[in-house]
C-alpha cells in the first residue's frame, strides 16, 4: 500500500467515527451541521448540478450499476481462469471495504448526518404524541372539507401539471410563499427534475427521490398527476435537511398549503387524506366508508385512478424491494419502517393542537 492510500484510508476513517461521534448528539447537530454546514453545501450541490437539464443522478447510479456488473463479470472471468487464493481476494476485499467507507463519509457529510437532527418538530415546538380516535376522525373530517372546498379550482389548474417546467416552478413558488412566514423554509438555488428512470420506478413503487450526492430533487412523472406536486415539494423537504421522510412529509404539506395554485393545496389535503383515512380505517372501517361518500364525486374517481396505477405497476419484486428500504429505514432512526411516512397525521394533530384546526 502506498504513501498515498494509507493517508487516504486514515482520512476516511477518521471521518467515519468523527461523523459516527457527532450523530449521538442530536443539538450539535441540529445546530452545527443541519442549520451550519449543510445548507451551504447543498446550495452548492443544488448551483452546481440545478442548471443541467438531466438528472446527473441518475446518469450515475446507472454508470455505478454498469460499473458492477463489469466489475463482477470480469471477477468471474478470473475465478475460472485461476486458482481461488488470498492474492485475488484480499485487494478486492480491500477495495469494496475503501468503497463503503467512502460512501459512508459521502452519504453522511453531504446530507445523511441530518437524520440525527433535532428536527422540524423542534423547529415549530409542536409535541408530538399518540392521538386518539376522536382526534383522528377530526382530521379526517377537516381534511375532506377541504378537499371539497378547493376540488372545483385544483381540476381548472390541473392541465399545467402535465408540463414538468410549470410543475417545478409552481414548487419553488409555493417554497417561496412558506418562506415568507417562516424563513428556514427559504429554498434558493432550485434543483427538481424529472428521473430518466420514472418508468421504471414506476415498477419499483417509487414516486420520487433525492439523491444526497448531487443534490437533485427527482420526480417520477409516470405518477398519476394530482399527486405530483406534494411529491414534488416532499422531495425539497428532503433537500432543505429534513431527511426522516414524515419531515419531509410535513414539509411538503406546509409548502404545497401556502401555494397561490389550488392544484397544489389540492395534492397536498389528497395525500393527507389517504393517510389519515388509512389509520381511521384500521381503527374503525365503517365510519371511513361513511366520509369516503362526502367526497366530491371527482376526488373519489382520483382515489380510484391511483388505484388502477398501483394494479398496473404491481410486481413481485416491489415487496422485497419496500421490505429493503424498510430496513434502510430503521437503520436511520425510523424505527417505524415504512411507517414513518403516515406518522405525518401524528404532526398534523400536533400542528393543530397548538396553532388551531383552521391552520390545517
Amino acid at each position: 500500500m502506498s504513501t498515498k492510500q494509507k493517508i487516504a484510508w486514515i482520512c476516511l476513517v477518521v471521518l467515519a467515527l468523527g461523523i459516527k461521534i457527532l450523530s449521538r448528539w442530536p443539538e450539535a447537530v441540529e445546530k452545527y451541521y443541519s442549520t451550519g454546514v449543510y445548507p451551504v453545501l447543498s446550495r452548492i450541490q443544488r448551483f452546481l448540478f440545478g442548471w443541467v437539464p438531466f438528472s446527473i443522478g441518475d446518469v450515475i447510479y446507472a454508470a455505478v450499476v454498469i460499473g458492477l456488473v463489469a466489475g463482477l463479470v470480469r471477477l468471474i472471468r478470473k475465478l475460472i481462469r485461476q486458482p481461488v487464493g488470498w492474492g485475488l481476494f484480499l485487494p478486492l476485499f480491500r477495495r469494496v471495504l475503501f468503497a463503503i467507507l467512502l460512501i459512508y463519509v459521502l452519504f453522511n457529510g453531504l446530507w445523511g448526518l441530518n437524520y440525527d437532527r433535532k428536527g422540524i418538530a423542534s423547529q415549530l415546538q409542536l409535541t408530538v404524541q399518540p392521538y386518539t380516535t376522536p382526534e383522528l376522525t377530526r382530521l379526517v373530517q377537516h381534511i375532506i372539507v377541504r378537499l371539497n372546498d378547493v376540488d372545483s379550482l385544483a381540476r381548472a389548474s390541473r392541465a399545467e401539471l402535465y408540463s414538468s417546467r410549470r410543475l417545478y416552478t409552481g414548487a419553488v413558488l409555493a417554497y417561496d410563499s412558506l418562506a415568507v412566514r417562516d424563513s428556514r423554509f427559504a429554498y434558493p438555488s432550485p434543483s427538481v427534475k424529472s428521473s430518466l428512470f420514472s418508468q421504471v420506478g414506476a415498477y419499483i413503487g417509487f414516486s420520487g427521490y433525492y439523491n444526497p450526492f448531487t443534490g437533485e430533487a427527482q420526480v417520477n412523472t409516470v405518477v398519476p398527476v394530482f399527486t405530483r406536486p406534494y411529491t414534488t415539494c416532499h422531495e425539497m423537504g428532503h433537500q432543505l435537511g429534513y431527511a426522516k421522510e414524515n419531515e419531509a412529509n410535513f414539509a411538503g404539506y406546509l409548502s404545497a398549503r401556502s401555494s397561490a395554485n389550488a392544484a397544489f393545496r389540492y395534492s397536498a389535503y389528497f395525500e393527507l387524506y389517504l393517510y389519515a383515512a388509512s389509520e381511521l380505517y384500521r381503527r374503525d372501517s365503517s365510519l371511513v366508508r361513511s366520509f369516503r361518500k362526502q367526497l366530491h364525486p371527482g376526488i373519489r374517481e382520483d382515489v380510484r385512478e391511483l388505484q388502477r396505477y398501483n394494479l398496473k405497476y404491481a410486481n413481485p419484486m416491489e415487496s422485497h424491494i419496500w421490505r429493503w428500504y424498510g430496513g434502510y429505514l430503521r437503520a436511520n432512526r425510523q424505527p417505524q419502517g415504512l411507517v414513518t411516512y403516515t406518522e405525518v397525521t401524528a404532526w398534523l394533530i400536533a400542528y393543530a393542537k397548538k396553532n388551531g384546526w383552521d391552520a390545517i
